[in-house]
């Protein structure tokens, strides 16, 4: 039986990857405004969907997700609460293709946090096999319009390495938050924002304590 969790006005049926704190902050990061067009970059079943839209319901929403049958649930989630978008079975060198060069005014992710090989905890669901950093970058630069942002979450010290794959893309660092468990402790999470073709100037926004 699926666990069932409230997000904002919506029920969340759970699948995959369990729903973190990570991807609670990441619904709440990026800036939005009625009408948007947002991609969700290997969107689980859905949870960041759900929270996006329950700050601005006008959103229109597409989501690409690997496994069928998480897809399945995403489309569910979605029904169940009443709303309308499109879930993409695949994984990015299979689906992307079929999405629109410059589609959209947001893309999103909560990917992978570690290479295949890097000896880091977390479980297939946390290692880099559909796609590296590099890619994920290149596909949200592929599919943002000029002006258009990538937000994602990510492992604070891999932050060199994500600055240089969104550059590398034509993403622009522009806000960056860190988040800590506690004052003590060092940050666990960081929060980015790119934008495509956008001018240098990196806003670092206060620290997010979690406790």
């Amino acid at each position: 039986m699926d666990r069932v969790e409230q997000l904002g006005p919506f029920q969340y049926r759970q699948g995959g990857f369990p729903l973190g704190q990570d991807t609670l902050l990441l619904g709440r990061f990026p800036r939005l405004r009625p009408g948007l067009r947002v991609c969700d970059l290997g969107c689980g079943a859905g949870a960041l969907p759900l929270l996006l839209l329950g700050r601005e319901p006008t959103l229109a929403i597409t989501g690409l997700e690997l496994d069928p049958e998480i897809a399945d649930l995403a489309r569910r989630n979605l029904a169940e609460n009443g709303l309308t978008g499109e879930i993409l079975t695949g994984d990015l060198r299979s689906a992307v293709p079929a999405l629109p060069v410059g589609g959209f005014d947001l893309v999103i992710s909560n990917p992978p946090w570690f290479p295949v090989g890097s000896g880091d905890s977390g479980g297939a669901a946390r290692m880099e096999h559909a796609c590296t950093l590099d890619q994920l970058c290149a596909v949200a630069g592929r599919l943002l319009k000029n002006g258009g942002r990538f937000a994602l979450v990510h492992r604070p010290d891999r932050l060199a390495d994500l600055i240089a794959a969104l550059r590398q893309s034509g993403l622009e660092p522009k806000r960056l938050q860190l988040v800590q468990h506690s004052p003590d402790k060092a940050p666990s999470a960081c929060l980015l924002e790119g934008i495509r073709q956008g001018r240098p100037g990196l806003q670092v926004l206060p620290t997010h304590l979690t406790h």
